[in-house]
């Protein structure tokens, strides 16, 4: 794993935009994986933000792309702090600790799964009709690759964790598996380690409590639209 800190106090390092930070962190992954194995991956961008930084990771490795679609689980409240994440497999992960500290409910969480569950849905249907083909885990075989799942950055590690577990359920021990994302901090880095992976790439890991959010570490982070994505997952499928 490798960390660059950032810079102390009032200043820290930020990414032009998601593009230059998936450049970077392929740039940087290039040290694991070896120039004879890089075809053997396969990068899955986390829609929206990821799919540009995974574009880009996989571009820079010359590896293949698609998209894996988890959503968070959002606190009541607060749509910005995630107590886990589902995926469309039902795959779901809880953050106990924020639960039990939140004194969210049971049936809440089920409320919220069976929200981002429609969420998913729509967003699956939407990328499938437009692109007239199957994306996410049935476009490209996944067994005995090496799976990297890449995000524009993560606050609580919980999409990619609940993506990390849905892979494993669906390939068991078939795969390698690496988390790439530019920004997390360090104790999201530390909670991510403790997962059933085989590397994580950070680029930027402050400590929690210089951390305030992802995009403080970006100069560009514009909403990615659905369209954007669309875009992305053309121009993969025709370099492929």
């Amino acid at each position: 794993m490798r960390i660059f800190d950032n810079i102390r106090g009032r200043f820290h390092l930020r990414f032009k935009d998601r593009q230059s930070a998936g450049t970077i962190l392929g740039e940087a992954l290039k040290d694991f994986i070896k120039k004879r194995d890089r075809k053997n991956c396969v990068v899955l961008g986390i829609p929206r933000g990821g799919v540009i930084t995974g574009y880009c990771v996989a571009k820079k490795l010359g590896s293949k792309f698609d998209i894996i679609i988890p959503r968070k689980l959002c606190a009541p409240d607060n749509e910005e702090l995630a107590i886990g994440a589902v995926v469309g497999d039902g795959t779901t992960y809880i953050n106990d600790i924020l639960v039990k500290e939140l004194d969210v409910t049971s049936d809440y969480i089920e409320r919220e799964k069976l929200k981002q569950l429609k969420e998913i849905e729509r967003r699956t249907s939407l990328y499938h009709s437009k692109m007239k083909t199957i994306t996410g885990l049935d476009y490209i075989e996944l067994r005995n690759k090496t799976i990297i799942l890449a995000d524009d950055g993560t606050s609580t590690g919980a999409t990619l964790i609940a993506a990390e577990r849905s892979i494993i359920k669906s390939f068991t021990n078939d795969c390698q598996i690496i988390i790439a994302t530019p920004v997390a901090p360090k104790s999201t880095v530390a909670l991510l380690r403790n997962e059933e992976i085989d590397h994580i790439e950070v680029i930027i890991s402050p400590r929690d409590s210089e951390f305030k959010s992802v995009e403080q570490y970006y100069h560009d982070f514009h909403q990615v639209t659905d369209q954007e994505v669309i875009e992305i997952i053309k121009k993969s499928m025709i370099e492929t």
